[in-house]
């Protein structure tokens, strides 16, 4: 019998601890006390995710993480982003070099992920993936050379603020970035695919995989949505009232072959009623924002002709961020935005929902949605984030057939909700296993021998 419980507990599937131990009380003091509960946590993982939530702190987080560590580290993050990680580790007494080529970079270097190519990965020790839910933006072909580059890298963490939760193709990039397990081993493992099409987002959950899911994945992340889910007070984390309204503007819009308007089905539909209702929903969004002239206002669009015609509409006061603008000139357009030189913000969401602190910022609106629930959620969370002294209003102008995109992302928001009390619900006890010895890590050392306890697990 004692052969047999060996068998089982040799098929458990975790992600050892390959780092090193601190005491979370010798981290930075600028760091509060959840910071450093999670810095001291993912320098002992060594390869470490964090999913914590917009303004908990992810940059001075990650920027401790490499202090600690002491080795050569490279941070890649979007551009705008990389310039304020740079202003933050001053506060920190860190010198972290902004570099576009290798000659260029230092002990700590940080880059925009345009840029990676110009580095050498075997001259850092360490990598951070700052906004690292954008990698599922990306082609899969630069996500594959991310993963091919930084294989031999000794040290790995990535930062976000939310998986999708019902995207596996999100947490298993991480998890192969990270060398926890590679994507088909992961979805070999826990998942079946309930759909004919090996391409389709089809997968659930093995019913029985549940729980081995949670805690193989609180082997590696942790997902954080407030200081006192870990037990810390909330002081200066308490947001304030959000008010998200759907404005639904009429349409004549005929699912075609029929005499009305059905549910969506597939891409093909909802961009011929995206294109079919634009005018009226640039109408609506423009409207909107004339109401609140003194407002600073971000318009999220998915289309370039939303874009342009909501420029035509507002005029001078509102500036257009596009995709087509270099890397300098979106930074210098969002720079300028955060200043208040600029009160109407036109942009994608792929462009400047991640990482960006508008918190200058109360109201939004999106001219159409999508059924991105990560897109949606990183958009509001540029305003509505720990800091913020005001309500922030945000509309999601729509057609009618276009309620059920809206219902669907609501969908995943509840989801998202539960994931991550899950995740932290099974990191906690997968951590006091760890210091009871229960669970053994491939370096020799269990957590009981760390310098102190975290206060979240005594």
């Amino acid at each position: 019998m004692s052969d047999y419980r060996a068998f089982l507990k040799a098929k458990k599937k975790f992600a050892p601890a390959v780092g090193i131990n601190v005491d979370p009380d010798s981290l930075h003091p600028i760091l509060k006390p959840h910071q450093r509960s999670l810095t001291a946590w993912a320098l002992r993982k060594g390869n470490a995710a964090i999913f914590a939530d917009t303004g908990l702190g992810k940059t001075f987080m990650q920027l401790e993480w490499a202090r600690a560590l002491g080795k050569r580290t490279l941070f890649l993050a979007p551009l705008s982003v990389a310039k304020q990680t740079v202003r933050e580790s001053v506060r920190l007494g860190m010198e972290l070099v902004y570099a576009r080529r290798q000659d260029q970079a230092d002990r700590f270097t940080i880059t925009n992920y345009e840029m990676v190519e110009h580095f050498d990965p075997q001259a850092f020790d360490a990598v951070v993936l700052d906004e690292s839910s954008i990698l599922k933006a990306t082609e899969g072909v630069y996500r594959n050379k991310l993963n091919e580059l930084f294989a031999g890298t000794r040290y790995r963490l990535c930062c976000t603020a939310t998986p999708a939760p019902n995207d596996i193709e999100e947490l298993t990039n991480h998890s192969e970035f990270l060398a926890v397990m590679r994507r088909r081993d992961v979805l070999a493992t826990y998942f079946l695919h309930e759909s004919a099409d090996a391409r389709a987002s089809g997968w659930r959950l093995k019913g029985h995989a549940r729980q081995a899911f949670w805690r193989w994945l609180a082997s590696w992340a942790m997902s954080l949505k407030r200081p006192s889910d870990l037990g810390y007070s909330d002081d200066g984390y308490v947001l304030p009232l959000l008010t998200v309204a759907p404005v639904v503007v009429e349409t004549d819009y005929c699912t075609p072959g029929k005499l009305f308007a059905d549910r969506l089905q597939g891409i093909t539909e909802r961009t011929a009623i995206r294109r079919e209702t634009l005018d009226a929903r640039v109408t609506a969004a423009a409207t909107l924002i004339s109401a609140e002239p003194a407002e600073s206002w971000i318009a999220w669009c998915g289309l370039n002709d939303e874009a342009q015609a909501l420029q035509a509409a507002l005029g001078a006061r509102a500036v257009e961020v596009k995709g087509s603008d270099s890397p300098e000139r979106k930074a210098e357009l969002l720079e300028a935005f955060i200043d208040g030189q600029i009160n109407t913000l036109i942009t994608k969401t792929a462009i400047a929902a991640f990482g960006m602190n508008f918190q200058h910022c109360a109201r939004q609106v999106f001219v159409g949605i999508n059924d991105s629930y990560e897109q949606y959620y990183q958009a509001i969370r540029r305003s509505w984030r720990f800091g913020q002294k005001r309500p922030v209003n945000v509309h999601v102008v729509i057609s009618e057939p276009e309620r059920a995109v809206y219902d669907n992302v609501l969908r995943k928001e509840k989801e998202a909700e539960h994931m991550a009390s899950e995740l932290v619900r099974h990191v906690v006890q997968f951590e006091r296993e760890e210091l009871a010895g229960v669970v053994r890590s491939d370096t020799g050392y269990t957590a009981h021998q760390a310098l102190r306890v975290p206060e979240w697990l005594s």
